[in-house]
């Protein structure tokens, strides 16, 4: 049993990881481009905001919907990666260290929400 969000190995990684993205956003030509910038910025925030939010509603079935939340997140800065792929800022080997992590900590999350819901079963 976890005593806060913080202990959360999972939650780590998701705060590890936007460092990452924020500093992967400095870059040209994504810099300039504000739009993808702020939904990339908001996707991966918003996997460690809904760890904690989670987890802060101390019920396990809040706990898995927010977990469930967090997992979408990560899906949706796959789905960016990969438009930024398509449209040329970077190519698919410029990527791999972020979608491993994000591919990580997406795996992680699925498996804490099965310990969850094995938990309260």
């Amino acid at each position: 049993m976890y005593s806060s969000f913080e202990d959360l190995e999972v939650y780590k990684l998701s705060i590890t990881f936007t460092g990452k993205i924020y500093k992967l956003l400095e870059r040209q030509p994504l810099k300039n481009d504000f739009a993808m910038v702020d939904q990339l910025r908001r996707a991966t925030i918003s996997i460690s905001n809904n760890i904690s939010e989670g987890f802060e509603r101390e019920t396990d079935k809040e706990l898995i919907r927010f977990l469930y939340f967090s997992k979408g997140s990560s899906g949706e800065v796959r789905n960016l990666f990969n438009v930024m792929e398509e449209i040329g800022y970077f190519d698919k080997r410029e990527l791999i260290e972020y979608r491993e992590l994000v591919v990580v900590i997406s795996k992680q999350l699925a498996n804490y929400i099965k310990y969850v819901k094995k938990r309260c079963s």
